[in-house]
């Protein structure tokens, strides 16, 4: 029996994060880990491995209607579909690995197997206990599924599956138009599929601001995607060569089918908390399975913590990493802290679209009044000259502070340009700080500023 300071059940983004936290902080460190390689969800098959499919498909789409505008003229490129494969393969190995190379530097123990929590203090690895004066759970999540809806990773695929289809189909239909469905929507329509988009909503992307959403629908509609919306999936059927999606229109109860070769269900993950013991321990979740944690990520169970998908919150890989830094403080004793107010999302289609803070919609239910900033990239000459001149930049401040409380953009490397939105929430800044920052030219990031300067006296661009 081996004891350590901190056991992390789970080498995910939270978990790994967490434990190099840890050991930084002079704590023995062990995490838990099932997996052949490190890094959970996330870099196996999830957040990495799409971005690698993502960037390869859109080099293709640039070849295929970018170059010859810009004076590049030949033969688009062919699709060797193994070789992408293999090139996506490589990105994930090459992020696992080093992943099990900072756990050797920080001199982390990695207890190889499925963990469980026989009682405080103790985690059983295979037939090996081990004791920890605090076991964080950092578990994550696991793709849902809807009633009607069997998952069999070959015809009907979550987004495991659908990363590594053995061949490329000529049809696919995409239940769900969240970020995972339309990414990975926007992978198969770049490599020649024909992709329709089933949701239950009538709008993409819930929980978006409403002006972005529709923008961000109509580009994707332009690029190939289909899109059937307010329509209850009540089924799928996996026939011999294809699926069949069955459903209802909620406006006027009209029933009707969508064949693919292929059906992704991308209807949102779940928090993955079964095998770990809970009930017995006395942890408490909620009918989801979801853990209660307080606002130090404490248990109900002395000594045991959470974070991650595990817990509630969005189920963003980040969100873990920053909950793993301030629960590593907590158990060394310093003050963790995590502003939820500040966390930012990205969906990685072309163009990208990147949030943080308030939308309009929660702004206006709230009754705060607020002032709008936006700028099209459509003004802006580093993309004009890079042919990605769609989309906006939108900031939403107090309308007598001026501070910001949102903001939301839609088009080239958004989501690398959110993040200086999001330094200036943290500090509290009014849009006219960014209004007054000297940005360089020529920059997608202008469009920023021109947005920040519209809350004011206007952009000098439009």
């Amino acid at each position: 029996m081996a004891s350590y300071d901190v056991i992390i059940i789970g080498g995910g983004p939270g978990g790994y994060v967490c434990a190099i936290r840890c050991a930084q902080l002079g704590l023995k460190t062990a995490v838990v880990e099932g997996r052949e390689s490190l890094g959970g969800t996330c870099l196996n098959v999830g957040c990495i491995p799409s971005k690698a499919l993502l960037h390869a498909t859109h080099q293709l789409h640039e070849a295929e209607v970018n170059f010859a505008r810009m004076g590049l003229v030949g033969k688009a490129p062919s699709v060797n579909w193994e070789k992408m494969q293999a090139f996506k393969a490589d990105v994930v190995a090459q992020n696992t690995r080093g992943i099990e190379f900072l756990f050797k530097k920080n001199k982390i123990d990695w207890l190889k197997g499925w963990g469980t929590i026989p009682a405080a203090g103790k985690v059983k690895v295979g037939e090996e206990v081990h004791e920890a004066r605090a076991i964080v759970i950092a578990t994550g999540s696991e793709p849902a599924t809807i009633p009607g809806v069997e998952i069999d990773e070959k015809t009907v695929v979550s987004s495991t599956g659908a990363l590594s289809l053995p061949k490329i189909p000529k049809r696919m239909v995409v239940i769900g138009a969240g970020v995972i469905g339309l990414e990975l929507g926007s992978v198969y329509a770049r490599l020649g599929a024909e992709v329709t988009v089933v949701e239950y909503l009538d709008h993409i992307t819930p929980g978006m601001d409403g002006e972005i959403s529709k923008t961000f629908q109509r580009t994707l509609k332009k690029q190939g995607l289909n899109f059937v919306l307010g329509a209850a999936v009540e089924g799928v059927e996996a026939l011999k060569t294809k699926a069949r999606v069955n459903y209802t229109l909620r406006k006027d109860g009209t029933k009707a089918t969508a064949e693919g070769d292929v059906v992704l269900v991308a209807t949102g993950r779940r928090a993955f908390t079964r095998g770990l013991g809970l009930e017995t321990l006395g942890v408490k979740t909620d009918a989801r399975g979801v853990i209660e944690v307080d606002s130090h990520w404490r248990t109900s169970v002395p000594g045991i913590y959470a974070i991650g998908d595990c817990i509630p919150g969005p189920m963003l890989a980040h969100k873990a990493e920053d909950e793993g830094m301030a629960v590593a403080e907590v158990i060394a004793g310093r003050a963790g802290h995590v502003n939820y107010g500040v966390i930012p999302s990205v969906i990685y289609t072309h163009p990208e679209v990147a949030a943080v803070g308030k939308t309009e919609e929660e702004l206006k239910e709230e009754g705060r009044a607020y002032k709008v900033g936006k700028f099209s990239f459509m003004g802006n000459g580093r993309a004009k000259a890079a042919l990605a001149a769609e989309g906006f930049v939108k900031i939403l401040a107090d309308a007598e502070t001026d501070r910001i409380l949102g903001a939301h953009i839609l088009g080239p490397s958004a989501g690398e340009m959110i993040h200086e939105l999001c330094v200036a929430m943290e500090f509290g800044a009014a849009a006219e700080d960014v209004a007054l920052t000297c940005h360089a030219h020529p920059t997608f990031s202008e469009a920023v500023r021109e947005a920040a300067l519209a809350c004011g006296d206007g952009p000098i661009h439009a």
